[in-house]
């Protein structure tokens, strides 16, 4: 066995380490001087490093960087000069001074602990511990710390200003401000925090017009820049908002509202790739950030990726108890997971909130009714069922709901509704009440704007449109930069037939914020008066800045078929149709005329017949049915489908146009 050879061994010799000029010691030494060597020259590095860190010439860089704007940078210098001197007081009350700017309580409200605790007095740090708390949300405390610093420190009365107006006091707020706004740079921050009190009121003139001085006065500061871009979104559309979210990144990259502003931003324009790529650089910004991980779970859960979507979601902690979009979206995950009972918990606390939200009502219905509970579905849609123009959705969730509850009559008459399809004008959708009760509402808190036009509509559905056009015309006078103030009163005009005056108002609406609302009111009043071109201007510019709107791009896509371009709608209404699937009647009656104007009578036939599956007693989608049963070569049964569509609606001169071309 001693003799034994190993053959992979006998070709190699080994080198000798003699032969390479290094004395014969053992590898075990050569390995620990070699790990000696290392530890000793990255403890010199370390050593330079640290001697190499100035705390105040670190503070004189975060200083220099707080006044170009970018907060960020700011932050990490402060942070460079405690990690070189921790004791070193000024240094905390630096970072904490970073962490305000940058909308981080929390954060602010510790290192203004340990800039007291390091001999900072107590009294040179309220103004910055109110605003901590304010951002916090503890307004409570806010307001005393506030209140001890006031009237020397301008932060503490900016706070004061924010939480007054929170607490409802606008007016209170604003006089307190005015002393503060002039035209110094130095007055840029209460220009930020007046657009910002205006903007949450709902007076967007007001708010434009303090944003824009903001700007004006500091064009390096994120803070102005992000609120003009906010209320430039609410003005105009989401294009125009994107500028100045982007340079207010480019003054501070990882300003985290911007950042969630313009991912935000993003995600409606469709951009999802972008928008990913902001939210992570939120994340790098904020680990953790419950916005950040909020928009992300919304891009998985319009991926598909349920399980995702719920992951994200619950690290994002409680968000979807104070954002209605999280509410939305949380329902939403549950829902998709059979969890109807969770789903019914988030929705239910979102119609508490927004009760006039027609979407979160009909989802909830939807989740009543599959708990067992068909009653609380009936009582949810009942502001619906009341209206001439319900849709074919809440009216079948409603049918079904009777015929759970052996009430197969009144499943009867919903369903013929429903087959029959929306054929009546739309009308502002009031809540549930009586004017007796909104008009105690309204008496018992007057400055309360929302309570004011909920009267307005009240009188509109009770017939006093008279009264109504009074109020609003008062509601106007008194708040003229409010766009719901000026939309209350288009409505109001249009409920008297007055509609050549409403479009006055729609557009004095629209000048203040051109959302889909005042945009549809608007698009109607001017085709109900002959301005058919001015209609489509409205609505290509609405288009522009929110391609992604389904309701926009339903309305131009129909009014091309309209007009006679089928073909050409055939491209949108395809993308709406895999947007919002396949149960949208009118939708599908469209489609069917589209592909019979582009020569293709086959598919024609099926979107036809597809419509006329969900709503055979719709006159518009028999007619389209008819049609294209003609383009597709099967007359017989196209005059059979034109014929019930005249039965349907006698004097419809369109039906008639098209059984008349039949039959010749």
């Amino acid at each position: 066995m001693a003799d034994t050879a190993y053959p992979l061994l006998r070709a190699h010799r080994r080198r000798s380490a003699r032969s390479w000029g290094i004395p014969q010691i053992g590898m075990r030494s050569i390995t620990l001087v070699i790990v000696a060597l290392v530890l000793a020259v990255s403890a010199v590095i370390a050593l330079r490093r640290h001697d190499a860190t100035d705390p105040r010439q670190a503070l004189v860089e975060a200083a220099a960087a707080m006044a170009r704007g970018n907060y960020s940078a700011a932050r990490n210098d402060a942070m460079a000069a405690i990690a070189a001197d921790p004791s070193l007081p000024t240094a905390h009350l630096a970072l904490a001074r970073a962490y305000v700017q940058l909308g981080d309580g929390l954060a602010a409200e510790a290192e203004l602990a340990r800039a007291n605790d390091q001999g900072i007095p107590a009294t040179q740090t309220r103004g910055a511990r109110a605003r901590a708390l304010f951002l916090q949300g503890d307004l409570d405390r806010a307001l005393a710390e506030s209140v001890a610093a006031m009237p020397t420190d301008p932060m503490a009365i900016r706070t004061h200003a924010r939480i007054l107006a929170a607490q409802g006091q606008r007016a209170a707020a604003e006089r307190l401000l005015a002393p503060s706004l002039t035209r110094d740079r130095s007055a840029a921050p209460a220009w930020v925090d007046l657009a910002w009190i205006r903007l949450d009121a709902g007076d967007i003139g007001s708010a434009a017009v303090a944003a824009t001085r903001a700007a004006t006065l500091a064009p390096r500061d994120p803070a102005a820049l992000e609120i003009q871009g906010q209320v430039v979104r609410v003005r105009y559309g989401l294009v125009a908002a994107l500028p100045w979210f982007e340079a207010a990144l480019r003054r501070d990259a990882y300003y985290h509202s911007a950042l969630i502003e313009y991912a935000a931003t993003l995600g409606d324009l469709g951009r999802h790739a972008d928008m990913l790529a902001a939210t992570r650089k939120a994340l790098a910004a904020r680990p953790g950030s419950p916005q950040a991980l909020y928009l992300q779970a919304t891009l998985a859960a319009r991926a598909g990726r349920i399980t995702l979507a719920r992951s994200l979601l619950q690290r994002a902690g409680p968000i979807d108890e104070r954002v209605a979009g999280a509410m939305l979206l949380a329902g939403a995950v549950d829902y998709a997971d059979g969890r109807s009972e969770q789903a019914i918990g988030a929705w239910r606390r979102l119609v508490e909130r927004q009760p006039m939200n027609l979407s979160a009502r009909r989802l909830l219905a939807a989740a009543l009714l599959r708990s067992g509970d068909a009653q609380g579905a009936l009582d949810m849609l009942a502001p619906m069922l009341a209206r001439d123009d319900a849709d074919s959705y809440s009216l079948t969730v409603a049918a079904r709901a009777s015929e759970r509850l052996g009430d197969r009559v009144r499943a009867g008459r919903l369903l013929d509704r429903a087959a029959t399809g929306t054929s009546q004008p739309s009308r502002a959708f009031a809540i549930d009440g009586t004017l007796a009760s909104f008009a105690q509402d309204a008496a018992r808190a007057p400055a309360d704007p929302s309570l004011a036009v909920a009267l307005i509509r009240a009188r509109i559905d009770s017939g006093d449109a008279d009264i109504a056009i009074d109020q609003a015309r008062d509601l106007v006078a008194r708040s003229s930069g409010d766009p719901a103030m000026h939309r209350a009163l288009g409505d109001a005009l249009v409920a008297r037939g007055r509609v050549g005056e409403a479009i006055d108002a729609y557009t004095r609406a629209a000048d203040l914020a051109f959302d889909e609302p005042t945009m549809l009111r608007l698009v109607d009043a001017l085709g109900r008066t002959g301005h058919a071109r001015e209609a489509a201007a409205t609505l290509a510019l609405y288009l522009q800045q929110n391609p992604q709107s389904i309701v926009a791009q339903r309305l131009r896509a129909h009014w091309l078929v309209a007009s006679g371009a089928g073909a050409t709608a055939i491209e949108p209404l395809e993308a709406v149709r895999h947007m919002v699937g396949n149960r949208d009647a009118a939708l599908l009656a469209d489609l069917a005329l589209a592909y019979v104007a582009a020569g293709d009578g086959a598919v024609a036939h099926r979107y036809g017949r597809a419509a006329y599956a969900l709503a055979p007693m719709n006159v518009a989608v028999v007619d389209a049915y008819g049609v294209a049963l003609a383009a597709d070569q099967r007359v017989d049964d196209a005059r059979q489908m034109l014929v019930k569509a005249r039965a349907l609606d006698p004097g419809n001169a369109t039906v008639a146009a098209h059984l008349a071309q039949i039959s010749r």
